[in-house]
């Protein structure tokens, strides 16, 4: 059925042809380079095996790159290349900038501009036959493209050689010291080979690389073999192959003098690290084959890729600490471990189990579109959390699922945090995937995926992701990628879910954001014997936020609608006498729910008697717990212990469960789920009011080594809340009690040796000094015991003996002192602390610890001490005592802390200001990619501090604009996820969330950054160029210096801009869907243009393209006279407004003779306009002005078009209420008003002096020698294929308002709109009518009047209307009166000077 569909659609009308004959496809790449370590350079080529399109032209990215030769089928062709980054920054951008709004304003602009400009292809290559002139190519390629039917169309593949080098090595590969890396971030493969950059382009891959005999080259695929090469026996070559089809970012490399560790169990993993790690290395690995072969069993398939490679590499190197690619995962080094560190374990097998777990579900099986990232990240993460639960307990497992919970229900709150929804995912360039907002994603996916396997069993839900991965293997018909919309029916089919239930499910937590809120009370009714329960549910997403995401309105109907989730709640109630479930909370419909659970257990009949005088219930004497007679007649009343609301935690909610206080300590002591007590300590935690029962069960809960240790630290910093005076210092006892009665030595008072071998009470003794540093007395200090009890701990910690290291234990020490307040009691003891920490970072200076843990805590302690204590504490001192941390043969975590040290210091002393200064410095001085996105991650939340404190300290305007230049620059292009934390940094400075989500697209852009993202600069060479001594010829004729490996050396002054203004040859009629289609920025009009492209011509019959030049020098050819459109042209030195209203006839034949201009000047205009009764104008501004086109309609609508000429004035010409002239009439109305310009620059004078001496702007580069058909020969390739784009797009709204015309309730809504304007026009003419029409003047009269001295605005009205003794008038019948045509130009100007 699927192939009989394919005529159907080739033959649809106007030719939409299927998605794989849109554009080209790469079927195989090959990919050789060769490494040379000494001079620091890779070079080599790539060879593409690609389906090309109907157009003939294949377009690549490529970036950093220096293109040698491009050869099609053997043959040398011609291509186009087009460096998309540039540092630029123009004056106009640095004035818009006065406050933080404005700022974020340009950096959204500039972010999204740069993100878009990325997306397209800047590598042109033309596949035609080259035996024909380029111009005839372009030309019958155009006429192909419209009459050529798509049935006739044949796959045409051919194969593509680019011989190319890097020329700069530090995006996407990099050289450090003796190694070569990738580092794949999204967009970066282009950076060291041509491709297809496109996360959802996926083709093989053979590759070879080449690198001296003693270094080892691991990449992606199956190793087939390692050879020594033949021309220089000191080099080796390794050669992989990758038959599964992956997307270029997942190609990785890793080249230097690594080790290599096989595992002992699997042989097809391997392990590679620095001579220097690899104990660590061994140490770190002996779990791993446990994990892989978990994965094949639970999916019942064996390792995708075969072969698994990790490589350890030191954190000074690698961009994050995991990066993937396919079958080749690159860690941080300091993710090893050896056999004596204990804290860093979890951490790391987690890691290494999730990178594995995103080879099956993210590389291997492929998202189908942006909507569908979501699907494969939470795939990812519950196949980790099944190892977790597998290897590590299920206490940990639903431990961190609860607490991932709550950060989510935190963070969801808007639609960035939308699954799958267009806004969300397509429009966020994948940026979605960076920072926190990542994580919060990647917890949601994995929550949501959780929920849909509680409601159809593990055993269901397993056999999904079996059957994902048994397809994805099929030989036959392999389908690797996965959509939403199959999973949906996986769920249905396999799963047995049911339809509706899955449509509302995934429109309610994929496609929209919020999670349940819901806040339930209860009661116990005795004589009915059931629980009365009042529930009320709300969102933590506000009702706008989850309409921005669908697209619609907080209309009043809208608000009407309460939306809720699918499904039932279940309530458990824990009794006397047993366990009861009740599902019986709707998650929809009202939000106010009243219920009645039943009790299954009795009281006995007991009459309840009252205590003795001087008693408590009880029995016992004075007790001083004043809260005890209520909770024990709440015992004595109620056959209820405690209540738990979504047990299993079906749901993403936030649940606030009022219940009385006995029954969270009921629910804490007696309930043996994880989720459930630390929900009790959490409830009890944050009581007002914290009684002797508080306390007792919290210590119980500490003292009880069958509790799961996460829920014993939690119990610990419980307690030190609950210390106060009130309690006696209860909670502070409890603690030091503990922790002596586990670690000191009951004779003399100190602490034993340390000793670590029992590994749960290590971590929750560990956490006790930090637990009790936490504690505070009067005045917010801490007590003199907690201070004195931490500087104990400090003095008389002694490791001998203990087979782990104590680094950690001390770290936490250390930072514990950090965490204290001194007062006046407690001041004495700063000194000696300060001394103990001082001596042990003196320590850490001749011994390194692990990573450096012991320095980091005490460069941390230091400044949080000099902060709290300003007043005793000199800043300057702190200051130099951390300065030398920052030298940079320190270890990058050491130099990152000390420099977040400094950053806290600068803002507390100086302010924002000064503290993006010193980060901006920072920044640009950090070698390290991972440690420039750590400093901007530090530095957000400073601006989070400022922003959100209420203190006067705003970011000065020079802040700002330092602030976007680094932001623009090429530092910044490097490294995408420092380049989004800085984006995300404006939008905090604003006042706005930290994403990308919500950023206005639609900008009021200029047409001419368009003209300079598309027109390239051309400079022909010819293909067969020695290395030796090469030279391109420019266009001027000059001979430019080439590199021996073929690139030109320019000149300083050819990098600088001639002239700041963009020039065009003639102004183009186009109508307003034209150039919003293009959006043409005004805000950036003085923006120079990008760097130019570098475009080879290949001469077919062998001569020099010099010769050929100068042929064509000796004989110029001829240009035909152009007739020129009609326009709203204006000079520079007098502002001439001159419109003219002609017929369709003129407008055709405008449009027809400004065709050949469109091409030569890489403007795309689309010609399948109507043909009606239209006019067009367009503005000519000065040089360095765009020209901004209007449409005038039969409407009676208003259209503005805003020219701005130079800094002193601005002209706004309003056009409104035309008349129209039949096609009959041949007397076009000519109506010209004239006003003296403001101030006029030197500059511009002078380039309109060049503009008439050359006989008019352009955007092309000017060649005098070579005539304008040279100039149009040689047009710019992309042309045609954003010409595809633009009818891609049309074909699209076609379909999009196909489906509207079929939506019923969008049919409603546009009715009743209609029947609202007719009303309003049917008022509007009752109130004109009470008007005489006797009473208007009829004249052909220009009125200019000057509307105010103030600001300079001259208006000018113009109003012509028919009068019968007019002779120039055409002469118009009675019977065709028309409606009066009124022209209203308002020209303002900032400021008149004249002389």
């Amino acid at each position: 059925m699927a192939k009989a569909r394919k005529p159907k659609n080739e033959e649809a009308p106007g030719g939409a042809k299927t998605s794989e004959n849109t554009g080209a496809k790469v079927l195989h790449q090959k990919l050789c380079l060769s490494i040379d370590f000494k001079k620091r350079q890779i070079y080599g080529y790539t060879e593409l095996e690609v389906s090309v399109p109907d157009i003939g032209i294949v377009g690549l990215h490529a970036e950093n790159l220096g293109i040698e030769s491009v050869l099609v089928d053997g043959e040398p062709t011609v291509f186009e290349y087009y460096p998309h980054h540039q540092n630029s920054e123009t004056e106009s951008s640095k004035s818009s900038v006065s406050d933080p709004a404005s700022a974020a304003d340009a950096a959204a602009m500039e972010y999204v501009g740069v993100l878009k400009r990325e997306d397209t292809a800047n590598l042109l290559i033309n596949c035609c036959k080259p035996s024909k002139d380029l111009s005839e190519q372009l030309d019958n390629v155009t006429l192909e493209n419209g009459s050529q039917s798509s049935g006739e169309a044949k796959q045409n593949v051919k194969s593509i050689r680019i011989n190319y080098w890097i020329e700069k090595i530090e995006s996407g590969i990099h050289f450090d010291e003796n190694i070569v890396h990738t580092d794949n971030q999204m967009r970066r493969a282009r950076c060291w080979f041509p491709c297809i950059d496109d996360e959802y382009h996926r083709c093989s891959f053979n590759l070879e690389f080449t690198v001296p005999h003693n270094f080892v080259a691991v990449s992606v695929g199956k190793l087939l073999y390692q050879v020594m090469c033949k021309e220089d026996t000191t080099r080796k070559t390794y050669v992989y192959e990758l038959a599964i089809p992956i997307a270029p970012r997942w190609v990785s490399l890793v080249a230097g003098p690594l080790e290599v560790l096989p595992d002992q169990t699997n042989f097809l993993i391997s392990n590679l690290c620095l001579p220097h790690d690899l104990s660590r290395l061994h140490n770190t690995m002996e779990f791993f084959h446990e994990a892989y072969s978990y994965y094949e069993d639970y999916l019942s398939a064996k390792f995708p890729f075969g072969f698994y490679k990790q490589v350890f590499l030191p954190p000074e190197i690698v961009v994050c600490s995991s990066t993937l690619g396919a079958s080749l995962s690159v860690f941080s080094s300091h993710m090893l471990y050896d056999e004596r560190v204990i804290d860093q374990t979890i951490d790391t097998r987690i890691k290494l189990a999730s990178a594995l777990a995103k080879q099956w579900f993210g590389v291997y099986i492929t998202p189908e579109s942006p909507n569908d990232d979501w699907l494969l990240d939470g795939l990812a993460g519950f196949l980790t959390d099944m190892f977790i639960k597998q290897f590590l307990g299920n206490n940990e497992a639903r431990y961190r699922r609860y607490k991932a919970n709550c950060a989510v229900c935190k963070a969801d709150d808007s639609g960035a945090m939308c699954l799958s929804a267009s806004p969300s995912c397509k429009d966020l360039f994948g940026t979605h995937s960076i920072g926190m907002h990542g994580k919060i994603r990647s917890w949601k996916s994995g929550a949501v995926l959780q929920m849909l396997e509680k409601q159809m069993g593990s055993d269901s839900f397993r056999k999904i992701l079996q059957k994902i991965i048994s397809r994805a293997k099929d030989p036959s018909n392999a389908i690797r990628s996965l959509s939403t919309k199959e999973f949906r029916q996986f769920a249905n089919k396999i799963g047995n879910l049911e339809r509706p239930f899955l449509k509302e499910f995934f429109q309610r937590w994929v496609a929209s954001c919020g999670c349940p809120v819901l806040r339930i009370g209860l009661s116990y009714n005795k004589r009915k014997n059931i629980v009365e329960m009042a529930a009320l549910r709300e969102c933590t997403a506000s009702l706008d936020a989850r309409l921005s995401v669908i697209g619609a309105t907080s209309d009043s109907e809208n608000r009407d609608v309460d939306v809720g989730w699918p499904g039932i709640m279940s309530i458990r109630v824990y009794e006397l006498d047993g366990i009861s479930d009740h599902p019986k909370l709707p998650m929809a419909g009202d939000r106010w729910q009243l219920l009645e659970l039943p009790c299954h257990s009795k009281l006995a009949a007991k009459r309840y008697q009252k205590p003795k005088k001087g008693g408590k219930p009880d029995g016992t004497d004075e007790n001083v717990d004043a809260v005890a007679p209520l909770d024990n007649k709440t015992s004595i009343e109620s056959p209820l212990a405690w209540i738990k609301a979504d047990p299993e935690m079906e749901y993403i909610a936030e649940v606030h469960l009022h219940q009385p206080l006995q029954m969270w300590v009921n629910q804490l002591e007696k309930d043996g789920d994880v989720v459930a007590q630390a929900q009790a300590i959490a409830s009890l935690e944050v009581l007002k009011q914290h009684s002797f029962s508080i306390v007792n069960a919290l210590n119980n809960i500490l003292t009880d080594s069958k509790v799961f240790w996460r829920i014993r630290i939690g119990a610990a910093f419980a307690l030190a809340k609950t210390a106060s005076e009130e309690t006696d210092w209860a909670g502070l006892q409890h603690l030091i009690k503990f922790y002596k009665s586990r670690r000191f030595d009951a004779e003399i008072g100190l602490p034993k040796p340390n000793d670590f071998r029992d590994f749960p009470e290590y971590f929750v003794l560990e956490a006790i000094p930090h637990a009790i540093a936490m504690v505070r007395g009067a005045e917010a200090k801490s007590p003199r015991e907690a201070v004195e009890f931490i500087l104990q701990l400090l003095k008389y910690n002694d490791n001998s003996g203990n087979p782990y290291s104590d680094v950690f234990w001390l770290a936490v020490l250390v930072q514990s002192v950090g965490d204290l307040e001194f007062g006046q009691q407690s001041l004495t003891f700063l000194a000696p602390l300060l001394k103990r920490i001082d001596r042990l970072l003196q320590f850490d200076r001749l011994m390194p610890s692990y990573n450096g843990i012991l320095t980091i805590s005490c460069i941390r302690t230091l400044a949080q001490t000099a902060l709290k204590l300003s007043d005793s504490i000199s800043f300057e001192h702190i200051c130099k005592l951390i300065e030398p941390f920052r030298n940079s043969d320190t270890i990058l975590q050491v130099r990152l802390e000390a420099s977040r040290a400094l950053l806290d210091i600068e803002y507390q002393s100086k302010g924002i200001s000064s503290a993006l200064s010193l980060f901006m410095k920072y920044v640009v001085e950090e070698s390290s990619l991972r440690g420039q996105v750590k400093l901007c991650v530090h530095t957000m939340r400073l601006c989070q501090i400022a922003v959100g404190c209420d203190s006067d300290d705003c970011v000065d305007t020079v802040s700002l604009l330092d602030l976007l230049h680094l932001f623009k620059s090429h530092v910044v292009f490097n490294n995408e996820f420092l380049r989004h934390h800085l984006f995300c940094i404006f939008q905090i400075l604003a006042g706005r969330p930290p994403t990308l989500f919500g950023v206005p697209r639609e900008k009021p852009l200029q047409l001419v950054d368009v003209e300079a993202c598309i027109e390239p600069k051309n400079v022909f060479s010819a293909p067969g160029a020695e290395a030796g001594g090469p030279s391109l010829v420019s266009s001027e004729g000059k001979s430019l210096d080439v590199t021996p490996f073929g690139v030109p050396v320019r000149s300083q002054e050819m990098f600088m801009p001639i002239a700041p203004e963009l020039e065009f040859p003639e102004p183009v009629a186009a109508s307003v869907h034209e150039t919003q289609h293009l959006e043409p920025r005004m805000e950036n009009r003085n923006q120079p243009l990008q760097e130019n492209p570098i475009v080879h011509a290949i001469v077919s019959d062998g001569e020099a393209r010099t010769d050929e030049l100068a042929n064509r020098e000796a004989n110029p050819p001829t240009k035909e006279p152009q007739k020129e459109p009609d326009v709203v042209s204006v000079s520079h030195e007098i502002k001439k407004l001159r419109i003219k209203v002609k017929s369709s006839r003129a407008t055709s034949r405008a449009e027809g003779s400004a065709r050949s201009m469109e091409r030569s000047q890489g403007i795309v205009v689309r010609h399948n306009i109507d043909r009606g009764q239209t006019s067009s104008a367009s503005v000519d501004a000065p040089q360095r002005i765009s020209a901004d086109a209007v449409s005038i309609s039969n409407q009676n609508h208003v259209e503005e078009v805003n020219s701005c000429h130079d800094v002193g004035s601005r002209m706004t010409a309003s056009i409104g209420s035309v008349k129209f002239v039949n096609e009959g009439d041949t007397v076009g109305k000519e109506l010209q008003c004239t006003a003296e310009s403001g101030k006029t620059s030197t500059s511009q004078k002078a380039d309109n002096t060049n503009n008439q001496e050359t006989g008019g702007p352009s955007l092309l580069p000017q060649d005098h020698s070579v005539g304008n058909e040279v100039q149009q020969k040689y047009a710019s390739l992309q042309t045609l294929s954003v010409g595809k784009e633009r009818e891609k797009k049309k074909d699209k709204e076609k379909k999009e308002k196909k489906r509207k015309r079929e939506d019923p309730v969008y049919l409603e809504k546009k009715r009743l709109k209609k029947e609202k304007k007719q009303k309003e026009k049917e008022m509007a003419k009752l109130l004109n009518s009470s008007l005489d029409p006797a009473t208007k003047k009829i004249e052909r009269v220009t009125d200019a009047k000057t509307e105010g001295p103030s600001d300079g605005a001259i208006l000018a009205r113009v109003e012509t209307k028919a009068e019968a003794s007019a002779p120039s008038e055409t002469k118009a019948e009675p019977s065709e009166a028309r409606p009066v045509t009124k022209f209203r130009i308002k020209l303002k100007s900032k400021a008149f000077d004249n002389p």
